[in-house]
């Protein structure tokens, strides 16, 4: 039987390479943040953002915010907290999605879900022979692996994937790559919506899908 999915943002990263404050950063008439948000929310009912603290987001998100734990490095901080939100909300899996990454395809969740129909735990998208974890959707089971992984003093979401099971889909060889990542000003600069090339598309939710196997 099919279980829902919900959605989070991923937007706990320090951001130093923008000068800090990136899930605050304009990207055409609103912020990442609130792209990314506009994302989510096409994959899935149920959204939040997972931050370091909630200073990152100012006033707030217009979505329930999760902290990210002070132990754990790096954005498997917001991966653990995103699987327990989604345990708490009765969902089997969790689609995460970085607050950098504003051309994300609306059909991220339907592919990744379709990847994951023989029984893996995690499924990962690529393109452009690049893996990309931090667009995982990822199974809760994940959790019953990842106190182990971490007592081993491991801490990349790649890593998890491997040590959960994983999947992949893939985008091929594709340009502009709807994957693209902004780590600074430059890059935020370049990928505008008028000057990347990508043109914004709406996520719906009723194209994307919101349950998985």
């Amino acid at each position: 039987m099919s279980k829902p999915c919900v959605a989070v943002v991923l937007a706990g990263g320090a951001g130093s390479r923008m000068g800090g404050g990136k899930p605050l950063r304009a990207w055409g008439e609103v912020s990442l943040v609130a792209r990314a948000l506009a994302l989510a929310r096409g994959y899935a009912d149920e959204v939040a953002v997972a931050v370091r603290n909630a200073e990152q987001l100012g006033g707030g998100a217009g979505a329930p915010l999760l902290f990210d734990h002070p132990d754990i490095p790096g954005p498997l901080a917001g991966l653990a907290s995103a699987l327990a939100f989604a345990r708490a909300r009765g969902a089997a899996h969790v689609q995460v999605l970085a607050c950098d990454m504003p051309h994300l395809p609306v059909d991220l969740t339907s592919r990744l879900a379709a990847a994951m129909e023989f029984g893996a735990w995690a499924a990962l998208p690529v393109s452009n022979g690049r893996l990309h974890p931090v667009c995982g959707l990822w199974s809760v089971e994940v959790e019953s692996v990842l106190a182990d992984y971490l007592a081993q003093g491991r801490s990349s979401l790649r890593g998890l994937a491997a040590a959960a099971g994983e999947a992949v889909a893939d985008w091929g060889m594709i340009q502009p790559d709807p994957f693209v990542n902004l780590n600074t000003l430059d890059e935020l600069n370049a990928q505008q919506p008028r000057a990347s090339g990508l043109t914004p598309v709406k996520a719906t939710h009723a194209a994307v899908g919101q349950t998985v196997v």
